[in-house]
């Protein structure tokens, strides 16, 4: 019988475990996880999931995996993997044959340059026990410092201002967000910070992180000193490649894989936040994606993949974020565009349609309160996965809805 490994149990390899016997595979599946807790989403993890801490968010329950016969093996790492033997090796010595294998290894926080690791005041946020620890630090009366204006570090401090806790966010480029979205939503996502008590620091360069018994301290080249009661780094997350190169696999900014997730072993494959992968929606570029969804939709079409289908990546990368009472989404990669137009949807939400030279919709991204956004952010994903060139005066124009487009 034949016999799947899935090395990382997460959001990727629990959805691949999944749909494997979703599609009708009854060989062995053995999901293998290095934290010793089952499955669980990572977004909440900086917003309503710190909140309330424990316990997280499983993908699955438990006894499902059980159920459907997946050898949930957790609190183990792989160490590993003979590509030739077919074999990979746990932290504990066993060797596990296998048929085809999965490397879904994620991602793990970047450091901070000259920080040495994290301690009692200095953390960082990436895995729940993570948040457990960082949730005892957030409420009146306490100041968390956040070092990186991404994703992360905003919507962290949007949270630790709900639960009371006083926050300063330090970017060391001019702007938030710099890397991720246009400066117009920037802008909004940055005034509605300061205007719920956050202390947006932008274009600071820090040159010490102290940690002391009684607080942490963060020097800026400006010769100020801000003290905190606890320091998150946030300044991304690098890929898990430890394991795929010690066994001399590709790498390329991530598991370097090809657009059916092959690795350059045979039968190895990877997904997820791990890996890099040519988009061909986009001439061909290698990306690499560290979102919920696409952890999702490529841990499926791993599934297909490794049961023989040889289906192509083809989604839109989407992603959003949760900061106060604004949600921002994008789809696409706005990389290239040369034209930005704009459509208000009212309310002060809005978005900006991203084109090529050619009129082609590159990407679009969106913001406003709740799910304003929501439904014109998943048209214009259609449109761009058609590689539509609509009409620019219709995509401003509100009154117009993007669905005559779509049908166009």
């Amino acid at each position: 019988m034949p016999h799947f490994i899935i090395v990382g149990a997460g959001e990727c390899g629990a959805r691949t475990a999944f749909a494997l016997r979703e599609k009708g595979f009854d060989g062995d599946i053995t999901l293998i996880g290095a934290e010793p807790v089952a499955p669980y989403e990572r977004p909440p993890l900086s917003k309503e999931g710190l909140i309330h801490a424990h316990p997280p968010k499983f993908v699955a329950a438990l006894e499902r995996y059980a159920q459907q016969g997946i050898d949930l093996r957790l609190g183990i790492d792989a160490t590993d993997i003979d590509t030739l033997g077919k074999v990979v090796t746990l932290a504990d010595g066993q060797k596990l044959g296998y048929d085809k294998l999965l490397l879904a290894t994620g991602a793990s926080a970047r450091s901070f340059p000259g920080i040495a690791g994290t301690g009692e005041r200095i953390r960082m946020l990436r895995t729940h026990a993570d948040a457990l620890a960082l949730r005892t630090a957030l409420h009146p009366g306490r100041h968390i410092a956040i070092i990186g204006g991404g994703f992360i570090g905003l919507e962290l401090a949007a949270t630790a201002r709900k639960l009371g806790a006083d926050a300063t966010v330090i970017e060391g480029l001019s702007r938030v967000l710099k890397r991720g979205v246009p400066e117009a939503v920037a802008e909004v996502i940055t005034l509605r910070h300061r205007e719920e008590g956050v202390d947006v620091r932008c274009g600071e360069t820090i040159i010490g992180v102290e940690d002391r018994t009684d607080c942490a301290i963060i020097r800026l080249a400006s010769g100020e000193a801000i003290s905190a009661d606890v320091v998150l780094v946030g300044i991304g997350a690098q890929p898990n490649v430890a394991l795929a190169e010690k066994a001399g696999l590709a790498i390329d900014n991530g598991i370097a894989v090809n657009d059916r997730l092959e690795t350059s072993a045979a039968d190895v494959y990877a997904a997820g936040d791990c890996c890099s992968f040519p988009l061909a929606l986009y001439g061909g570029r290698r990306v690499r994606l560290e979102c919920w969804r696409n952890a999702q939709e490529q841990g499926t079409l791993a599934a297909a993949n490794l049961l023989g289908t040889r289906n192509s990546i083809s989604a839109v990368p989407w992603f959003w974020s949760d900061q106060h009472d604004l949600t921002l989404q994008i789809a696409g990669l706005a990389d290239g565009a040369a034209t930005m137009l704009r459509r208000d949807l009212g309310e002060e939400a809005f978005i900006l349609f991203h084109l090529d030279e050619t009129g082609r919709l590159l990407a679009a991204s969106g913001i406003g309160r709740g799910n304003a956004v929501a439904r014109d952010i998943r048209l214009a994903e259609m449109l761009i996965a058609a590689r539509a060139c609509p009409d620019p005066m219709a995509l401003t124009a509100s009154h117009i809805k993007l669905k005559s487009l779509l049908a166009a």
